[in-house]
Protein backbone atom coordinates (compact mmCIF):
# COMPACT_ATOMS: atom_id res chain seq x y z
CA UNK A 1 0.00 0.00 0.00
CA UNK A 2 1.43 3.43 -0.81
CA UNK A 3 0.54 4.77 2.72
CA UNK A 4 2.51 4.80 5.85
CA UNK A 5 0.28 4.45 9.26
CA UNK A 6 0.31 6.61 12.38
CA UNK A 7 -1.74 5.35 16.16
CA UNK A 8 -2.38 7.85 18.14
CA UNK A 9 -2.96 5.87 21.46
CA UNK A 10 -1.20 8.65 24.19
CA UNK A 11 -4.55 9.90 25.69
CA UNK A 12 -6.23 9.83 28.95
CA UNK A 13 -9.47 9.52 29.70
CA UNK A 14 -11.47 10.50 32.83
CA UNK A 15 -14.60 8.85 31.80
CA UNK A 16 -12.84 5.44 32.45
CA UNK A 17 -12.88 5.96 35.66
CA UNK A 18 -10.77 3.48 37.65
CA UNK A 19 -9.71 1.49 34.71
CA UNK A 20 -7.56 3.79 32.78
CA UNK A 21 -5.52 4.84 36.35
CA UNK A 22 -2.84 2.56 36.00
CA UNK A 23 -2.97 1.80 31.78
CA UNK A 24 -3.10 3.54 28.60
CA UNK A 25 -6.63 3.03 26.73
CA UNK A 26 -5.32 1.52 23.90
CA UNK A 27 -3.81 -1.23 25.97
CA UNK A 28 -7.28 -2.19 27.57
CA UNK A 29 -8.26 -5.75 27.53
CA UNK A 30 -11.17 -7.05 24.50
CA UNK A 31 -12.69 -9.71 24.06
CA UNK A 32 -10.97 -12.18 26.69
CA UNK A 33 -7.18 -12.44 24.94
CA UNK A 34 -6.72 -9.17 23.12
CA UNK A 35 -5.95 -5.57 23.26
CA UNK A 36 -7.73 -2.18 22.09
CA UNK A 37 -4.65 -1.53 19.97
CA UNK A 38 -4.68 -4.87 18.52
CA UNK A 39 -7.63 -3.64 16.25
CA UNK A 40 -5.59 -0.68 14.66
CA UNK A 41 -2.48 -2.70 14.26
CA UNK A 42 -4.22 -5.59 13.18
CA UNK A 43 -6.24 -3.20 9.83
CA UNK A 44 -2.79 -1.76 9.29
CA UNK A 45 -0.89 -5.05 8.55
CA UNK A 46 -3.82 -6.55 6.52
CA UNK A 47 -3.98 -3.32 4.83
CA UNK A 48 -0.88 -4.42 3.67
CA UNK A 49 0.89 -1.21 5.30
CA UNK A 50 4.71 -1.54 5.69
CA UNK A 51 5.53 1.14 8.05
CA UNK A 52 4.41 2.21 11.49
CA UNK A 53 3.97 4.42 14.19
CA UNK A 54 2.51 4.57 17.52
CA UNK A 55 2.45 7.22 19.61
CA UNK A 56 2.55 6.36 23.35
CA UNK A 57 2.35 9.21 26.49
CA UNK A 58 -0.23 8.00 29.39
CA UNK A 59 0.65 5.30 31.22
CA UNK A 60 2.27 3.99 28.72
CA UNK A 61 4.20 1.05 30.37
CA UNK A 62 1.96 -2.36 29.65
CA UNK A 63 1.15 -0.58 26.22
CA UNK A 64 4.78 -0.34 25.40
CA UNK A 65 5.30 -4.19 26.93
CA UNK A 66 2.73 -5.18 24.53
CA UNK A 67 4.39 -3.83 21.60
CA UNK A 68 7.61 -4.81 22.62
CA UNK A 69 7.98 -7.25 20.03
CA UNK A 70 6.04 -6.52 16.53
CA UNK A 71 6.33 -10.22 14.91
CA UNK A 72 3.14 -10.56 16.53
CA UNK A 73 1.17 -7.87 13.66
CA UNK A 74 3.67 -9.18 11.19
CA UNK A 75 6.02 -6.23 11.60
CA UNK A 76 9.21 -7.85 12.40
CA UNK A 77 10.70 -6.75 9.05
CA UNK A 78 13.95 -5.73 7.66
CA UNK A 79 11.90 -2.56 6.19
CA UNK A 80 9.79 -0.80 7.46
CA UNK A 81 8.33 -2.41 10.36
CA UNK A 82 6.64 -1.18 14.06
CA UNK A 83 7.68 1.81 15.65
CA UNK A 84 6.84 3.44 18.94
CA UNK A 85 7.12 6.92 20.43
CA UNK A 86 7.28 8.18 24.07
CA UNK A 87 7.38 12.30 24.42
CA UNK A 88 11.63 12.85 24.50
CA UNK A 89 13.53 15.87 26.10
CA UNK A 90 15.70 17.65 23.42
CA UNK A 91 17.09 20.38 23.04
CA UNK A 92 14.61 21.80 21.05
CA UNK A 93 11.79 20.95 23.25
CA UNK A 94 10.60 19.33 26.70
CA UNK A 95 6.92 19.03 26.82
CA UNK A 96 4.86 16.04 26.44
CA UNK A 97 2.30 15.62 23.83
CA UNK A 98 -0.04 18.95 23.78
CA UNK A 99 -2.17 17.24 21.58
CA UNK A 100 -2.69 14.77 18.67
CA UNK A 101 -1.43 17.26 16.18
CA UNK A 102 1.37 17.97 18.77
CA UNK A 103 2.59 14.19 18.49
CA UNK A 104 2.99 13.95 15.27
CA UNK A 105 4.79 17.61 15.13
CA UNK A 106 7.10 16.08 17.75
CA UNK A 107 7.96 13.17 15.56
CA UNK A 108 7.55 15.16 12.23
CA UNK A 109 10.87 13.13 11.20
CA UNK A 110 9.37 10.27 10.81
CA UNK A 111 6.99 11.60 8.09
CA UNK A 112 10.02 13.41 6.29
CA UNK A 113 12.31 10.04 6.58
CA UNK A 114 9.08 8.38 5.03
CA UNK A 115 8.96 8.02 0.79
CA UNK A 116 5.03 7.19 0.67
CA UNK A 117 3.16 9.91 -0.52
CA UNK A 118 -0.27 9.10 1.48
CA UNK A 119 -0.56 8.80 6.01
CA UNK A 120 -3.13 6.69 7.30
CA UNK A 121 -3.90 8.09 10.78
CA UNK A 122 -5.87 5.59 13.35
CA UNK A 123 -6.64 6.22 17.01
CA UNK A 124 -5.84 2.71 19.32
CA UNK A 125 -9.02 2.99 21.50
CA UNK A 126 -11.78 1.47 19.10
CA UNK A 127 -12.85 -2.15 17.70
CA UNK A 128 -13.51 -2.52 14.33
CA UNK A 129 -12.02 -3.83 11.03
CA UNK A 130 -11.23 -1.89 7.66
CA UNK A 131 -9.13 -2.33 4.78
CA UNK A 132 -7.50 1.29 4.27
CA UNK A 133 -6.82 0.47 0.93
CA UNK A 134 -10.78 1.36 0.19
CA UNK A 135 -10.42 4.01 2.01
CA UNK A 136 -7.41 5.85 0.33
CA UNK A 137 -9.32 4.43 -3.42
CA UNK A 138 -12.03 6.70 -2.34
CA UNK A 139 -9.87 9.40 -1.24
CA UNK A 140 -7.75 9.74 -4.27
CA UNK A 141 -11.29 9.44 -6.89
CA UNK A 142 -12.36 12.29 -4.47
CA UNK A 143 -8.83 14.37 -5.44
CA UNK A 144 -9.70 15.19 -1.87
CA UNK A 145 -7.27 16.53 0.67
CA UNK A 146 -8.30 15.03 4.03
CA UNK A 147 -10.96 12.08 3.93
CA UNK A 148 -12.74 11.49 7.14
CA UNK A 149 -13.88 7.97 8.12
CA UNK A 150 -17.17 8.36 10.04
CA UNK A 151 -20.37 6.47 10.63
CA UNK A 152 -24.39 6.90 10.86
CA UNK A 153 -25.17 6.06 14.39
CA UNK A 154 -28.67 4.65 15.50
CA UNK A 155 -31.21 6.63 16.46
CA UNK A 156 -30.78 7.23 20.44
CA UNK A 157 -27.35 6.65 20.88
CA UNK A 158 -25.99 9.62 22.77
CA UNK A 159 -23.47 11.47 20.46
CA UNK A 160 -22.24 14.34 22.42
CA UNK A 161 -18.95 13.14 23.02
CA UNK A 162 -17.81 12.20 19.24
CA UNK A 163 -17.18 14.69 16.44
CA UNK A 164 -20.39 15.29 14.73
CA UNK A 165 -20.34 16.38 10.28
CA UNK A 166 -22.54 17.12 8.20
CA UNK A 167 -22.00 16.32 4.36
CA UNK A 168 -23.40 17.54 0.97
CA UNK A 169 -24.65 15.31 -1.80
CA UNK A 170 -20.92 14.77 -2.73
CA UNK A 171 -20.12 13.86 0.41
CA UNK A 172 -17.92 16.81 0.86
CA UNK A 173 -17.65 18.10 5.29
CA UNK A 174 -19.77 21.15 4.95
CA UNK A 175 -19.97 21.31 9.14
CA UNK A 176 -17.90 19.60 11.73
CA UNK A 177 -18.47 20.14 15.54
CA UNK A 178 -16.27 18.79 18.30
CA UNK A 179 -17.97 17.20 21.14
CA UNK A 180 -21.21 19.42 20.53
CA UNK A 181 -23.68 20.40 23.59
CA UNK A 182 -26.41 19.77 21.11
CA UNK A 183 -26.25 17.42 17.92
CA UNK A 184 -26.97 18.68 14.73
CA UNK A 185 -26.28 15.35 13.33
CA UNK A 186 -25.91 11.41 14.08
CA UNK A 187 -23.01 11.46 11.88
CA UNK A 188 -19.98 10.73 13.92
CA UNK A 189 -16.22 11.08 13.29
CA UNK A 190 -14.26 7.15 13.55
CA UNK A 191 -11.30 9.32 14.52
CA UNK A 192 -9.55 7.56 10.82
CA UNK A 193 -8.38 9.90 8.41
CA UNK A 194 -6.31 9.83 5.12
CA UNK A 195 -4.11 12.56 4.34
CA UNK A 196 -1.63 13.06 1.59
CA UNK A 197 2.45 13.17 3.37
CA UNK A 198 3.74 16.28 2.65
CA UNK A 199 0.37 18.53 3.06
CA UNK A 200 -0.04 16.66 6.55
CA UNK A 201 3.98 17.82 6.97
CA UNK A 202 2.53 21.51 5.98
CA UNK A 203 -0.10 21.81 8.09
CA UNK A 204 1.50 20.23 11.19
CA UNK A 205 4.55 22.48 10.83
CA UNK A 206 1.76 25.40 10.52
CA UNK A 207 0.21 24.67 13.45
CA UNK A 208 3.51 24.64 15.44
CA UNK A 209 4.00 28.17 14.44
CA UNK A 210 0.93 29.55 15.64
CA UNK A 211 0.66 26.98 19.08
CA UNK A 212 -2.11 25.16 17.83
CA UNK A 213 -1.97 21.13 19.15
CA UNK A 214 -4.93 19.40 18.22
CA UNK A 215 -5.74 17.90 15.11
CA UNK A 216 -9.55 17.71 14.46
CA UNK A 217 -10.27 21.26 15.94
CA UNK A 218 -7.17 23.32 14.34
CA UNK A 219 -6.62 21.59 11.29
CA UNK A 220 -9.98 19.38 10.21
CA UNK A 221 -12.58 22.03 11.45
CA UNK A 222 -10.43 25.05 10.81
CA UNK A 223 -9.52 23.74 7.21
CA UNK A 224 -13.13 22.40 6.56
CA UNK A 225 -13.72 25.53 4.20
CA UNK A 226 -10.35 25.83 2.63
CA UNK A 227 -9.80 22.18 2.01
CA UNK A 228 -11.24 19.64 0.04
CA UNK A 229 -12.25 17.66 3.04
CA UNK A 230 -14.50 14.34 2.54
CA UNK A 231 -16.44 11.76 4.46
CA UNK A 232 -16.25 7.88 4.17
CA UNK A 233 -19.27 6.39 5.25
CA UNK A 234 -18.29 2.86 7.42
CA UNK A 235 -21.26 0.41 7.51
CA UNK A 236 -19.37 -2.71 9.57
CA UNK A 237 -19.17 -2.81 13.31
CA UNK A 238 -17.73 -0.10 15.04
CA UNK A 239 -17.26 1.17 18.53
CA UNK A 240 -14.87 3.52 20.65
CA UNK A 241 -14.25 2.14 24.55
CA UNK A 242 -13.86 5.80 25.84
CA UNK A 243 -16.85 5.36 28.55
CA UNK A 244 -16.68 2.44 31.28
CA UNK A 245 -20.33 2.04 29.69
CA UNK A 246 -18.91 1.17 26.00
CA UNK A 247 -15.85 -0.75 27.38
CA UNK A 248 -18.41 -3.06 28.76
CA UNK A 249 -20.85 -3.20 26.14
CA UNK A 250 -17.81 -3.79 23.61
CA UNK A 251 -16.93 -6.96 25.66
CA UNK A 252 -20.77 -8.53 25.64
CA UNK A 253 -21.34 -8.01 21.88
CA UNK A 254 -18.53 -10.68 21.81
CA UNK A 255 -21.22 -13.15 23.44
CA UNK A 256 -23.02 -12.40 20.28
CA UNK A 257 -22.45 -15.34 17.81
CA UNK A 258 -22.82 -12.80 14.72
CA UNK A 259 -20.08 -10.40 15.87
CA UNK A 260 -17.87 -13.32 17.34
CA UNK A 261 -18.18 -14.93 13.41
CA UNK A 262 -17.14 -11.14 11.86
CA UNK A 263 -14.23 -10.51 14.14
CA UNK A 264 -12.27 -14.49 14.33
CA UNK A 265 -13.47 -16.21 11.59
CA UNK A 266 -13.78 -14.02 8.87
CA UNK A 267 -10.64 -12.93 6.69
CA UNK A 268 -9.02 -10.60 7.48
CA UNK A 269 -8.04 -11.77 11.17
CA UNK A 270 -7.04 -9.89 14.02
CA UNK A 271 -3.99 -10.67 15.55
CA UNK A 272 -2.28 -10.29 19.33
CA UNK A 273 0.18 -11.02 21.39
CA UNK A 274 0.38 -14.79 22.28
CA UNK A 275 1.21 -15.63 25.82
CA UNK A 276 2.00 -19.73 26.29
CA UNK A 277 -1.21 -20.79 28.43
CA UNK A 278 -2.41 -23.98 29.15
CA UNK A 279 -6.31 -24.03 27.98
CA UNK A 280 -9.30 -23.01 30.14
CA UNK A 281 -10.24 -25.87 32.92
CA UNK A 282 -13.77 -26.30 33.64
CA UNK A 283 -13.32 -28.93 37.07
CA UNK A 284 -16.59 -30.58 38.43
CA UNK A 285 -19.41 -28.37 38.72
CA UNK A 286 -18.67 -25.94 36.95
CA UNK A 287 -21.62 -24.06 34.80
CA UNK A 288 -20.74 -22.53 31.88
CA UNK A 289 -23.64 -20.41 30.03
CA UNK A 290 -23.08 -18.15 27.24
CA UNK A 291 -19.41 -16.65 28.03
CA UNK A 292 -15.84 -15.90 26.62
CA UNK A 293 -13.43 -18.31 28.90
CA UNK A 294 -9.38 -17.62 28.43
CA UNK A 295 -6.39 -19.87 28.68
CA UNK A 296 -5.74 -20.21 31.62
CA UNK A 297 -8.43 -20.03 33.60
CA UNK A 298 -9.89 -22.39 36.15
CA UNK A 299 -13.31 -22.44 36.60
CA UNK A 300 -15.33 -24.71 39.30
CA UNK A 301 -18.44 -22.53 40.20
CA UNK A 302 -21.40 -20.51 37.36
CA UNK A 303 -20.49 -18.26 34.57
CA UNK A 304 -23.39 -16.55 32.81
CA UNK A 305 -23.01 -13.92 30.01
CA UNK A 306 -19.62 -13.08 31.19
CA UNK A 307 -16.19 -12.62 29.71
CA UNK A 308 -13.24 -14.08 31.82
CA UNK A 309 -9.66 -13.28 30.41
CA UNK A 310 -6.51 -15.23 31.11
CA UNK A 311 -5.21 -16.70 34.06
CA UNK A 312 -8.27 -16.52 36.20
CA UNK A 313 -9.84 -18.60 38.94
CA UNK A 314 -13.11 -18.88 40.00
CA UNK A 315 -13.55 -20.55 43.50
CA UNK A 316 -16.29 -23.04 44.34
CA UNK A 317 -19.95 -21.65 44.62
CA UNK A 318 -19.11 -18.45 42.84
CA UNK A 319 -21.50 -17.10 40.56
CA UNK A 320 -20.29 -14.38 38.11
CA UNK A 321 -23.23 -12.66 35.78
CA UNK A 322 -23.04 -10.26 33.33
CA UNK A 323 -19.98 -9.42 34.33
CA UNK A 324 -16.20 -9.09 33.09
CA UNK A 325 -13.34 -10.47 34.86
CA UNK A 326 -9.71 -9.01 33.60
CA UNK A 327 -6.48 -10.64 33.80
CA UNK A 328 -5.23 -12.63 36.75
CA UNK A 329 -8.11 -12.46 39.41
CA UNK A 330 -8.63 -14.99 41.79
CA UNK A 331 -11.96 -15.03 43.02
CA UNK A 332 -12.47 -16.83 46.42
CA UNK A 333 -15.12 -19.19 47.50
CA UNK A 334 -18.70 -18.17 47.79
CA UNK A 335 -18.76 -15.01 46.11
CA UNK A 336 -21.34 -13.36 44.12
CA UNK A 337 -20.77 -11.13 40.87
CA UNK A 338 -23.03 -9.46 38.35
CA UNK A 339 -23.05 -6.39 36.35
CA UNK A 340 -18.96 -5.72 37.41
CA UNK A 341 -15.80 -5.08 35.89
CA UNK A 342 -13.47 -6.87 38.44
CA UNK A 343 -9.95 -5.26 37.80
CA UNK A 344 -6.55 -7.16 36.94
CA UNK A 345 -4.22 -8.78 39.46
CA UNK A 346 -7.63 -8.74 41.92
CA UNK A 347 -8.02 -10.98 44.66
CA UNK A 348 -11.66 -11.02 45.85
CA UNK A 349 -11.86 -12.42 49.12
CA UNK A 350 -13.99 -15.60 49.73
CA UNK A 351 -18.09 -14.77 49.95
CA UNK A 352 -17.63 -11.24 49.02
CA UNK A 353 -20.52 -9.82 47.18
CA UNK A 354 -20.59 -7.39 44.56
CA UNK A 355 -23.54 -6.36 41.80
CA UNK A 356 -23.62 -2.96 40.05
CA UNK A 357 -27.08 -1.77 40.50
CA UNK A 358 -27.73 1.14 37.54
CA UNK A 359 -24.58 1.46 36.29
CA UNK A 360 -21.44 -1.13 35.92
CA UNK A 361 -19.39 -1.62 39.03
CA UNK A 362 -15.94 -1.86 39.21
CA UNK A 363 -14.50 -3.70 41.69
CA UNK A 364 -10.93 -3.21 42.92
CA UNK A 365 -9.50 -5.06 46.18
CA UNK A 366 -5.97 -4.37 47.03
CA UNK A 367 -5.77 -7.78 49.25
CA UNK A 368 -2.82 -10.02 49.44
CA UNK A 369 -3.04 -13.36 47.59
CA UNK A 370 -4.13 -15.74 49.47
CA UNK A 371 -5.67 -19.09 50.03
CA UNK A 372 -8.12 -20.25 53.03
Amino acid sequence: MRAIGIILAGGNNHRMKELSQKRAIAAMPIAGSYRSIDFALSNMTNSRIQRVAVFTQYNARSLNEHLSSSKWWDFGRKQGGLSVFTPTVTSENSSWYRGTADAIYQNLDFLKESHEPYVVIASGDCVYKMDYNKVLEYHIAKKADITVVCKDMPAGVNVDRYGILKMNEESRIEEFEEKPIVAKSNTISCGIYVVRRRQLIELIEKCAEEGQYDFVKDILIRYKNMKRIYGYKMQDYWKNIATVEDYFHANMDFLKPDIRNYFFRQYPDIYSKVDDLPPAKYNVGAKIKNSLISSGSIINGVVEDSVIFRDVFVGNNCTIKNSIILNDVYIGDNTYIENCIVESHDTIRANSYHKGEGDIKIVIEKNDRFVI
